[in-house]
């Protein structure tokens, strides 16, 4: 019996792997717009797509990243400048992607650009710092999709929502678990909705990538700023020694994270160019044997867990 259930799993992946090597024709006249390419995962796809031969659109923050990615790219790539928080640069990029793609619309979008800045405890924050991060993460997602989809239906293209571990666990405080658990629901509606249209919608999970705490020193300051702002009760509860320890501890977990952007660029290309894109990637040893097995446990057991790893205040019970 144990030797037809082997032979069963291994005829399965053997199935899986062979689909999922079959790449889409004429890649060359397909268009991928690409949000957040000043720097990061965003930045690497671009080139990464751009050396494969598709026509790259690249929508960066700052004429300073757009210029520099220019220099590292093909004559096909192009770049236009966007903030995702503000619709009326969505509708002017949205204009300037009709422009580009034509009649063939547009084949790919990946919705990469995000923040996770301020994250602290939740006390410690206000309205607007939540809000601060949704706009990116999450409304702006939502805001650019929904102009982009007439493009994304009329090529029967691919829509990549580049989320995080942080949308299967909520393991730090603030907006930045919020947006990504928002970003799965609404990519999860998306995606049956798309597929009445022969749009494919992906979802990249990462785990810790060193583009998650690429600057340490605006973490450290969001946390002391937020710190700043909390009440006095709020302060004398978790005491001044929480601040310096949850500032050490940012700095310890920028030794323990994923060094290789590819790894989670490569599963962005593939959920683009493969004709079996799978609904959801996981990139990163962390992701994969830590954070994903943690989500399926019993909310008891992954909450005591997660506490062992987290600050006690000093006024805990």
């Amino acid at each position: 019996m144990w030797l037809y259930l082997g032979a069963l799993v291994a005829l399965y992946h053997l199935v899986r792997w062979y689909r999922e090597r079959q790449v889409v024709s004429q890649l060359q006249d397909k268009h991928v717009f690409i949000t957040g390419c000043d720097s990061g995962f965003g930045n690497l796809l671009a080139r990464q797509l751009d050396r494969r031969g598709l026509r790259v659109l690249a929508a960066c923050l700052t004429e300073t990243g757009a210029e520099s990615l220019r220099t590292q790219t093909s004559d096909r790539l192009e770049t236009v400048i966007l903030d995702v928080t503000k619709s009326e640069s969505i509708a002017a990029a949205t204009q300037w992607v009709k422009e580009r793609t034509g009649d063939r619309g547009l084949w790919g979008l990946v919705n990469n650009a995000g923040i996770s800045v301020p994250t602290a405890p939740n006390e410690w924050l206000t309205k607007e710092d939540f809000m601060k991060i949704l706009d990116v993460n999450l409304l702006g997602v939502i805001d650019l999709t929904l102009n982009l989809l007439p493009l994304l239906r009329k090529a029967r293209g691919r829509v990549v929502n580049v989320s995080s571990i942080g949308g299967r666990l909520a393991l730090i405080s603030g907006g930045y678990c919020i947006s990504k658990f928002g970003l799965e629901a609404f990519s999860d509606t998306l995606r049956r909705e798309l597929s009445f249209f022969g749009v494919k919608v992906a979802v990249i999970e990462p785990g810790h990538f060193k583009t998650f705490m690429t600057n340490l020193e605006n973490i450290s300051q969001g946390i002391q700023k937020a710190w700043e702002q909390a009440s006095a009760e709020v302060k004398d509860i978790y005491g001044e020694n929480y601040l310096t320890r949850l500032i050490k501890m940012g700095k310890i977990m920028e030794t323990y994270k994923n060094s290789s952007l590819s790894l989670a660029t490569d599963c962005m290309e593939h959920a683009l160019i493969s004709c079996h894109p799978r609904i959801r990637y996981s990139p990163g040893w962390d992701a994969k044997f830590i954070f994903i097995p943690l989500s399926y446990m019993p909310s008891f057991v992954t909450d005591y867990l997660i506490k062992l790893a987290t600050l006690r205040p000093a006024k805990a019970l």
